[in-house]
């Protein structure tokens, strides 16, 4: 079977055996909906756990709103047109909105960035700014010791509003819900601490129960307080599938659950060989933005087998802490006893790959040259054919293959 995986603006295409082919990981079909502004307003209309947001916010009160920045895929300019249409049917104006990008770790972003992001109605209606890590308000210290400190704009103002897409996240679950407070307007000092727990099990892609990361972050948003949440489910096209307004743990839980009925794939036991791309470009641009297909991929490989990573990387290793650590550390394993002790934002998705690493062989093609790939511990391959080709020398001509074209979105759990 010929199979398509997605690298930069171009696609490699595999020959898969069809003896050898256990799956091939997609998103499943999702209910149709009218359109994907009438999805925002139906969500609206049906919040969850919560009133009517115009029953909540009041004339005269300050409002922020708070978003993903240049970063993340949510359409944030889709969803402002109905959010604010509710606002102002409440009497709040439009001087007392502010949208706020949640910029985390992540550097500050152009006008011309915040309005793409906005949208045309909300950047002439409304002020859009991005959060400050350097103008912060302390709100208290979470039971495990991470710091509150949330920036100016959001932290002093009447009704907090929380926008994001919900998908799986490596360590904090899943992404959504509070993370737009914590870590989006959040100090480096309070991502650090809070991330320094990805270390554990427990901090795992589709995990909330038991995870400490998650836990931490919906403690310092309750610290905050957040009024209302708006979040969005998206295709493997971007395109809106499901929209859920409302309470912020109550909507966040209903867009996961959602989440898992599409992404969500059970498989009887790990794969010998996983081939997976992020799906191309844009979000193959670099190694630490691939990593997220790769970790997925992680779950769904047999110990000892072969993980074929296909991404452009063209920009390189996409971030100085991470590039430091993949380029000194003198070996995979040292890199995950540091960030037991020394926890760095950058180094933990070095730590992560570290960790994919004590579980298989990672092969990987890209645009990188191959002696920097084969420094960073990796084995570079020319192309995904010669990937899977050698990866059948090493493993035997029986090996079973997993296909993960979006790695990123989809979730293997295997053994349930």
């Amino acid at each position: 079977m010929k199979l398509e995986f997605g690298l930069g603006t171009s696609t490699q295409v595999v020959e898969v055996p069809e003896k050898n082919l256990i799956g091939v990981l997609r998103a499943k079909p999702a209910p149709a909906i009218p359109s994907e502004e009438e999805e925002v307003r139906r969500a609206l209309r049906e919040p969850i756990g919560a009133p009517l947001l115009r029953e909540i916010v009041h004339p005269g009160e300050k409002i922020a709103i708070v978003t993903s920045d240049v970063t993340r895929p949510m359409p944030t300019r889709k969803v402002m047109p109905a959010l604010l249409d509710e606002l102002y049917a409440a009497g709040v104006k439009a001087e007392d909105i502010t949208l706020v990008f949640a910029l985390g770790s992540h550097r500050k972003q152009t006008d011309e960035e915040r309005e793409r992001l906005a949208g045309e109605r909300a950047w002439k209606e409304i002020r859009c700014v991005d959060s400050d890590p350097d103008d912060c308000v302390h709100l208290g210290t979470t039971s495990v010791g991470t710091p509150v400190d949330i920036t100016r704009v959001v932290a002093e103002a009447d009704r907090r509003i929380c926008l994001g897409n919900v998908e799986y996240h490596y360590f904090a679950g899943y992404s959504g819900g509070a993370k737009a407070i914590m870590p989006g307007c959040s100090t480096r000092a309070a991502i650090q601490s809070n991330h320094s727990m990805m270390v554990r099990d427990e901090a795992a892609a589709g995990n909330l129960a038991t995870n400490p990361v998650r836990h931490d972050i919906e403690e310092a948003a309750a610290l905050c307080g957040i009024d209302y949440i708006l979040n969005v489910v998206l295709g493997e096209h971007k395109e809106i599938l499901r929209a859920a307004a409302g309470d912020v743990t109550k909507a966040h839980r209903e867009l996961c659950a959602f989440l898992d009925q599409i992404y969500l794939n059970k498989l009887p036991k790990g794969a010998d060989i996983v081939l997976v791309s992020q799906g191309g470009a844009p979000k193959d641009l670099n190694l630490y933005q691939t990593q997220k297909a790769l970790d997925n991929a992680r779950h769904a490989v047999r110990q000892g087998g072969i993980i074929i990573l296909i991404g452009s990387c063209r920009e390189g290793l996409g971030e100085r802490v991470f590039e430091q650590w993949m380029t000194t550390s003198p070996s995979p394993e040292a890199m995950i006893e540091r960030i037991g002790r020394d926890f760095q934002l950058g180094g933990h998705k070095a730590a992560a790959i570290a960790i994919t690493l004590q579980k298989a062989k990672i092969f990987l093609v890209s645009e990188l040259e191959d002696d920097f790939v084969r420094s960073i511990f990796l084995t570079p391959m020319p192309s995904a054919q010669e990937a899977l080709d050698e990866a059948f020398r090493e493993l035997g001509e029986d090996a079973s293959v997993l296909a993960m074209p979006f790695g990123g979105s989809t979730l293997p759990r295997v053994g349930e």
